[in-house]
Order: C-alpha cells, then sequence, then structure tokens
C-alpha cells in the first residue's frame, strides 16, 4: 500500500512540475459569433475558405470590441487581416484557429504545428511566432523546385498550465479526432504526394501521440514533451518515423515518468520520450529552455526544418 501511495505522490507531482513553471489564470466570458460552417476546403477553395473564416474573426473582432474587451479585439482583428490564411476559427471561449503560412495547394512539405498547455487567441502570437519562424527557414533551407507550407493549429482547448488537467490525457483524447481530421482536410487540399509533418511542443505531443495510430503523416517530432502516454514509440502504431528531443535547459527534464491512477483518472504519460527504452529518433536541441524550440537560429529548430525537409541524415544528435 506504501508504494502505491508513493506513486500517487509521484503523479501529484507531475501536475505540479508541468504546472508551476508558469501561471495560468482564467479569462472572463467574451462574445463570439459561432464558427462558420463550411464544406470541407479544396484547392479550388482555399481562398474562399480563408476569406470567410478571416470574416468570422472581423466579426468576433467587433463583438469583443463592444463588450469591452480591448486585448480580445486586437487579437481577433489580427486575425482578420487580409492577409491571414485561416483555414478555421471560433472565437468563443480561449478561441481555436487554424491558420496556414504557405502556398498549401502547391506545398510539396506541409508541417502542422501542435501547441501545448495555456495557448488561445489571446496567447496566439507567440503560437505564430514560432510557426513563423519555421516556416522562414524552411522556405530559407528547401532546395530550388521545393515548395513548404506551415499550418499553426491552434484546432483543440489547451489545458491552463495550473490544474490537474494538464498532467492527465483527457483533453488531449477530444483532440486527437480533430487532429485527424485536420490531417485528413489537408490531404483532400494536397493530394497525397506531400508529406506531412506532425511537431508537436509539450503537452502537444500527448495529443499527436492519441492521433498517431494509423495516421497519414511521415514524421512525428516531439520537442519539451511530458511524455506521451504510449510507453514506446512502437506503441503509437503509426507507420511515420517518431523523433525526440528536450533542450538542455527546459525544466520538464524534472517531470517524473509515470503513469497512475488517481481520483478516477489516469495522471501523468509513462516513458520519457527521450529515453532509450521509448525507442524514438532523438535529436539535438541545444541549451534552450521550453520555450525555445523554435526560436531562429536555434539548433532545434535547425533539426526540425531538417525532418521537415527529408534531411534526415543531416539532422545532428547530441
Amino acid at each position: 500500500m506504501g508504494y502505491r501511495w508513493r506513486r500517487a505522490v509521484l503523479a501529484v507531482l507531475v501536475a505540479s512540475a508541468v504546472t508551476l513553471p508558469v501561471m495560468g489564470a482564467a479569462r472572463p466570458w467574451v462574445p463570439a459569433p459561432p464558427p462558420v460552417t463550411l464544406a470541407p476546403p479544396t484547392a479550388a477553395t482555399l481562398d474562399a475558405t480563408y476569406a470567410a473564416h478571416r470574416a468570422g474573426a472581423g466579426k468576433a473582432a467587433r463583438m469583443a470590441a463592444d463588450h469591452g474587451d480591448r486585448r480580445r479585439a486586437a487579437a481577433d482583428r489580427a486575425l482578420a487581416d487580409p492577409a491571414r490564411q485561416l483555414l478555421s476559427f471560433d472565437g468563443r471561449g480561449a478561441g481555436l484557429v487554424t491558420e496556414v503560412l504557405g502556398d498549401l495547394a502547391h506545398a510539396d512539405r506541409v508541417a502542422v504545428l501542435v501547441p501545448g498547455s495555456d495557448t488561445g487567441i489571446d496567447t496566439y502570437g507567440r503560437f505564430r511566432a514560432a510557426a513563423r519562424a519555421l516556416h522562414a527557414r524552411l522556405t530559407r533551407e528547401a532546395s530550388a523546385g521545393t515548395r513548404t507550407a506551415v499550418v499553426a493549429w491552434l484546432g483543440y482547448e489547451t489545458p491552463a498550465t495550473i490544474g490537474l488537467a494538464v498532467a492527465t490525457t483527457d483533453r488531449a483524447d477530444r483532440a486527437a479526432p480533430e487532429l485527424r481530421s485536420l490531417i485528413a482536410d489537408l490531404r483532400t487540399v494536397t493530394g497525397p504526394r506531400p508529406r506531412i509533418s506532425l511537431l508537436c511542443h509539450s503537452y502537444g505531443s500527448v495529443v499527436c501521440a492519441r492521433a498517431a495510430p494509423g495516421l497519414d503523416v511521415d514524421d512525428i517530432a516531439v520537442v519539451g514533451s511530458p511524455g506521451t502516454g504510449a510507453d514506446t514509440a512502437a506503441a503509437l502504431r503509426t507507420r511515420a518515423r517518431i523523433w525526440a528531443a528536450r533542450g538542455a535547459g527546459d525544466w520538464v527534464e524534472n517531470v517524473p515518468h509515470l503513469a497512475v491512477g488517481l481520483f478516477g483518472t489516469r495522471v501523468g504519460f509513462g516513458t520519457d520520450p527521450v529515453s532509450p527504452a521509448f525507442g524514438a529518433r532523438v535529436f539535438a536541441a541545444g541549451d534552450g529552455g521550453h520555450s525555445d524550440y523554435f526560436a531562429p537560429g536555434s539548433t532545434s529548430l535547425t533539426n526540425l526544418t531538417r525532418i521537415v525537409l527529408g534531411e534526415t541524415t543531416a539532422v545532428t544528435h547530441d
């Protein structure tokens, strides 16, 4: 019994370790319209899809402004800019948005970014900055004639960085069907030829793992992962190559790697993805911290770029 209780205490520590670095707070309710309902996008309808969701963001901005929430109004207004390419938008609650950088319809290589905890429309700018940094590097490094696109997918309700939800798979279980639907939509737009890579940060790695079985992607890379909820890479049941990295300055290294039942739910995410026991292709991420994997010029961004471009022999290892 003592051993079982020690494991339960460690499970609580998992939640604490994941939640302490950033303190989140619930935001007040802000009115927003329901999302636009459209048929799945095709290459021919992409521009119309982008325009419809920009219009939805514009309407949400006006409603937020009328409500007196200038921060949300500014965030929605930025998303409504004519230059933005929105595959989806839902301004309700914390907000959901999927944005494309580049020419998706003609891309040869597509990277899908999946964020971790405490990401919503109010904090979307930092997530988009990561997508922009990756897109800039892909554009610069791609060989002549290779076209690239990046999809920033804030397509699920991320857990807050303080609370038990961030240490369970519950949100990931609900998000996985949405991520699978996104990949299906991307294949409808691009066809079967382009290679698609999932790049999953922090809690996003749990989402990617839940969606992985049979998913039509070529690479799945997890960075800053507290664990995936699977014991091994093989347990993800995917044809994709599985990659993992953790920066030397990332606090997530201190998260206990276990999974136990606690209060009717399962807490923790099991095997460390960068451990030999997990069996991923571990690549170098440099000295960065938990939020630095897409920092311009970083070792991790260099290697993620190589993974997306299929230059796997050039990926460096510690």
